[in-house]
């Protein structure tokens, strides 16, 4: 007869309970996360009472913990240590704009009234835009679980081609994603001033999957193939 613990070995309970535990990890940080925009957002209007940010942090909230009952605990490894190394300098450069049109976005609607003439329909219209970017990346990265905040083959995770998902249709569908939530985060908002911080990001969104795709072409196998079969960077038929 076997023995309990062989029993549990065979069925791989234990793996799959230390998958759910690393899973429950992320779960702090990501509340975290949720609590930090929110503060950012509600001190720098100077009051709580603002419909249209609590949506906003709503979306971002279950974005999040959506993906981390869906994707591969692995990835949230990856992306926060690439390669066990620490993510670079200019990566945590990027948060800057992000902060400064969330303390716009603040300041704006609830204080100075600078250009909070976002209309309902549309602020309601760039919340759903939002929404979908959220829903697109997490789809992007449940399908691709080499899905690195760098640019590198990961030969140390057994790196290969993924082309099912949304990368049927364009390569980059990460990148796409980024493009929707920055058109639509300060619409969603409400505040058309706190959209110039995250729209200066576009021209880099732009050179990142360029310089991404050359070198995806030159080190992975099977690449240029599949440029070859989907034409599309970045918005499906346009670029």
């Amino acid at each position: 007869m076997k023995s309990v613990a062989s029993t549990f070995k065979c069925r791989g309970r234990p793996r799959d309970i230390r998958t759910h535990m690393e899973r429950l990890r992320w779960v702090v940080p990501t509340l975290i996360m949720s609590a930090a925009i929110g503060g950012i957002l509600f001190v720098s209007a100077g009051q709580w009472q603002i419909p249209a940010f609590w949506m906003y942090l709503l979306v971002w909230t279950a974005a999040g913990l959506v993906a981390v009952v869906v994707l591969d605990p692995s990835l949230y490894r990856e992306r926060m240590s690439p390669g066990g190394k620490t993510i670079g300098f200019g990566y945590w450069l990027l948060t800057v704009p992000l902060i400064a049109h969330w303390v716009l976005a603040g300041l704006d609607v609830g204080r100075e009234h600078w250009s909070d003439t976002v209309p309902r329909w549309l602020q309601g219209i760039g919340l759903i835009g939002f929404a979908f970017g959220f829903g697109l990346i997490v789809w992007a990265m449940a399908v691709n679980r080499f899905f690195s905040s760098v640019v590198r083959i990961q030969s140390d995770r057994g790196h290969r081609l993924v082309t099912g998902g949304p990368y049927g249709w364009i390569r980059h569908p990460g990148y796409l994603a980024a493009l929707l939530q920055t058109i639509f985060s300060g619409m969603a908002l409400g505040s058309w001033v706190s959209m110039i911080p995250v729209m200066l990001m576009l021209p880099l969104l732009f050179a990142r999957t360029i310089r991404e795709d050359r070198f995806l072409r030159g080190n992975l196998p099977g690449y240029p193939e599949y440029a070859q079969r989907v034409r599309y960077r970045l918005v499906p038929r346009v670029w």
